[in-house]
C-alpha cells in the first residue's frame, strides 16, 4: 500500500498555480471479483476529465496526452493486484502521481489551477489513524488502520524474519548452536520460545532483529505523530520497547501470535487499544483550548486561525467536516476576507488552514459541529 507522507502532500499543495491541474478520486475494492470494477471506474472518470478539458478549451489530442499516464494504468496488472479502499490520481503537464490509500473516497473529478487535496486530509488528522506492527520471529508486517479500514504498508529494507535479519548461515538455520542456554563471556543468556519461530533465539538476537525493524520504520514514521501498537506474544513486547525509537509507541499492545490473525483481526483488536487514546487526546485538546482562550494563545476567529496556520503558528487545529468557510487569503498582504457565500476566486479557508497546519507539523482534530467552541468552523491553539 502506498504511504502518503507529509512531503508528498506538501509537494501537491505548494506547486505554483497553473491550469489545468486534474485531481481524481474513487473508491476501490481490495478483494474479490469486484476488483475487476476498479480499472473500469478509473476509465470512466478519466473520460469525464477529458470531456471537461475539451469543454474548457483544451484540444482533444492535448487532453488525451495529458491523461495518458493514468490511462496507461489500465493495462498494469501489477498495479491493480494490490488496492486499498481508495485511489487518488493527480495529473498536470509533466506531472503524474497516484496513491492507493486506506481511505474510502467518493468519486470526484476536479479541474482547477491547484490540486484538490481536501479528500486526503483525514489521513493526516490526529484522531483516527494508527499503525500496527505485527511481530513474530517468523514474520513482520506494518499495517495502517483507522476505525473502519486497514491496509498493509510496504516498508523498504524491513527484514521479513529474524533469520534474514541476522544473516544466519545454513548451519545456524538448522539449529546447530542454538539448542539451549548459551554461554557468552562466562555468562548464560536466557533462551526464549516463541510461536512461529523456526528455532529458539536468545534475547540479544531478538533485540538486534527489532533494532533493524525500528531503523527500517524511520522512512515511514519519521514525520508521524500517530500511535503505534505492537502485536506479538507477551515476551516480545518488552524487548521491542527496548529497541523502539518512535515517540508515539503505546504502552499497551495486542498480545498473541499475529501470524494467526489476518489484517482485519489485528485492526479491530488494535482499535480497542487506540480508541481511548484518541478520545483522551481530543478531550485534552479541547480542555487546553478553553484554558488558553483570552490569553492570545487560542482563537476561534477564522481570520486569526487562517493567518496563523500560514505562519506556522498553529499547534493544534480543531475543525469540523462538511462545513465550508469561503473567502480568500492574500499571502503578500496577509489579508483574510470572509464571505457568507462563495464568490469567484474563493477557496475553502477551513481547508487551507487544515492543510497548512498539517504541513507545519500541527495536530488536527475533526469534531462534530456541536462540539466546536462556539459553533465556529475553526478553532486553534497557537504555539506562540
Amino acid at each position: 500500500m502506498d504511504v502518503l507522507a507529509r512531503e508528498q502532500l506538501a509537494s501537491l499543495v505548494r506547486q505554483r498555480p497553473g491550469w489545468p491541474r486534474i485531481s481524481i478520486f474513487m473508491p476501490t475494492y481490495s478483494s474479490g471479483p469486484q476488483t475487476q470494477q476498479n480499472p473500469i471506474r478509473l476509465k470512466n472518470l478519466l473520460q469525464r476529465a477529458e470531456e471537461s478539458l475539451v469543454t474548457q478549451g483544451v484540444r482533444g489530442p492535448d487532453a488525451h496526452e495529458l491523461l495518458k499516464p493514468a490511462t496507461d494504468l489500465f493495462e498494469d496488472g501489477l498495479f491493480w493486484r494490490e488496492q486499498g479502499d481508495g485511489l487518488a490520481v493527480f495529473l498536470a503537464q509533466g506531472a503524474f502521481q497516484r496513491y492507493r490509500l486506506p481511505l474510502p473516497l467518493e468519486e470526484q473529478v476536479v479541474l482547477s489551477d491547484r490540486f484538490h487535496v481536501k479528500p486526503l486530509l483525514p489521513l493526516f488528522s490526529g484522531d483516527g489513524r494508527f499503525y500496527v506492527l505485527a511481530l513474530s520471529q517468523g514474520e513482520v508486517r506494518l499495517l495502517l488502520g483507522t476505525r473502519l479500514t486497514v491496509s498493509e504498508v510496504q516498508v523498504e529494507g524491513m527484514p521479513k524474519d529474524i533469520h534474514v535479519a541476522l544473516r544466519f548461515d545454513e548451519h545456524e538455520r538448522e539449529g546447530g548452536s542454538y539448542g539451549g542456554d548459551q554461554a557468552r563471556g562466562g555468562e548464560r543468556t536466557a533462551v526464549f520460545y516463541g510461536i512461529g519461530a523456526r528455532k529458539d533465539v536468545t534475547k540479544i538476537n531478538i533485540l538486534r532483529y527489532f533494532q533493524q525493524i525500528d531503523r527500517s520504520l524511520h522512512s515511514v514514521l519519521r514525520d508521524e505523530r500517530v500511535p503505534l501498537v505492537v502485536a506479538g506474544v507477551d515476551f516480545l513486547l518488552p524487548i521491542y520497547k527496548e529497541a523502539n525509537t518512535y515517540d508515539h509507541l503505546l504502552a499497551e499492545g495486542v498480545p498473541g501470535n499475529p501470524e494467526t490473525l489476518n489484517d482485519k483481526d489485528l485492526q479491530q483488536q488494535a482499535w480497542r487499544v487506540v480508541e481511548p487514546y484518541f478520545r483522551h487526546e481530543q478531550e485534552e485538546a479541547l480542555s487546553r483550548y478553553f484554558e488558553l482562550v483570552g490569553t492570545g494563545r487560542a482563537s476561534s476567529d477564522p481570520r486569526d486561525v487562517v493567518l496563523s496556520a500560514q505562519q506556522g503558528r498553529v499547534d493544534t487545529l480543531l475543525t469540523t467536516m462538511g462545513v465550508e468557510t469561503w473567502g480568500s487569503f492574500d499571502p503578500d498582504t496577509t489579508a483574510v476576507e470572509l464571505h457568507a457565500e462563495r464568490q469567484p476566486g474563493d477557496e475553502d479557508l477551513a481547508d487551507l488552514a487544515t492543510v497548512q497546519s498539517i504541513l507545519n507539523r500541527g495536530s488536527v482534530y475533526t469534531l462534530p459541529r456541536e462540539q466546536m467552541p462556539g459553533g465556529a468552523p475553526l478553532a486553534a491553539i497557537f504555539r506562540y
